[in-house]
């Protein structure tokens, strides 16, 4: 397996928040916003141990994860098609960023070939995300015009029904003659408001 794939596989991992059904409380996103950052803060303080590249590539896992962290939450806490958006933009950015740190370790043309893969595997993501968001507004605007179009079949339905009970109350009106025909043709259009 390529370098780059296995570095998406385990950021994805990493990364990945889960999908939560609910809406978020403020005190919620709060304690989640604060939880966040001292992960950021722990993650960093042990890239001290490492360094040279090993650290950079530590760093820039830490910063990705803090990053993909708070749009995930954001995402939660505010579920819009653009805040999803941004979420899985923000983890494209980190694994990228994560993929060129790992670039260094190469040298010429296979720095060169790693770098262009990381690229690659960006763009892929964040096309995917935009294709999603896209979908997700065409979905949106597609059950609204759904929900019209019933709210159009019911009121066209209910008007069939009302004309039709119309017509067989001026009907029953036909059995009557004179005044008592034309009260009963008055309650009728009364009550089917015609």
């Amino acid at each position: 397996m390529k370098p780059i794939t296995l570095i998406s596989l385990a950021l994805g991992i990493a990364f990945s928040t889960g999908a939560l059904a609910q809406k978020m409380t403020n005190t919620d996103y709060k304690a989640g916003k604060a939880a966040i950052s001292a992960e950021y803060k722990s993650d960093k303080l042990a890239c001290k141990a490492l360094s040279g590249n090993p650290e950079d590539m530590c760093k820039a896992i830490a910063k990705g994860k803090e990053r993909t962290a708070l749009a995930d939450i954001e995402a939660v806490y505010h579920p819009t098609a653009k805040n999803h958006f941004k979420a899985r933009a923000a983890k494209a950015e980190a694994e990228y960023d994560v993929a060129k740190e790992k670039c260094k370790d190469f040298a010429g043309n296979a720095r060169s070939v790693c770098v262009q893969e990381a690229k690659a595997v960006q763009t892929a993501a964040k096309a995917d995300a935009n294709a999603q968001k896209k979908t997700t507004e065409a979905d949106f605007i597609a059950k609204a015009k759904a929900a019209e179009v019933q709210r159009e079949a019911r009121q066209d339905a209910s008007a069939e029904k009302n004309d039709a009970n119309y017509a067989v109350a001026r009907e029953k009106c036909e059995m009557y003659a004179g005044a008592a025909r034309d009260h009963c043709l008055d309650k009728a259009k009364a009550s089917f408001g015609k």
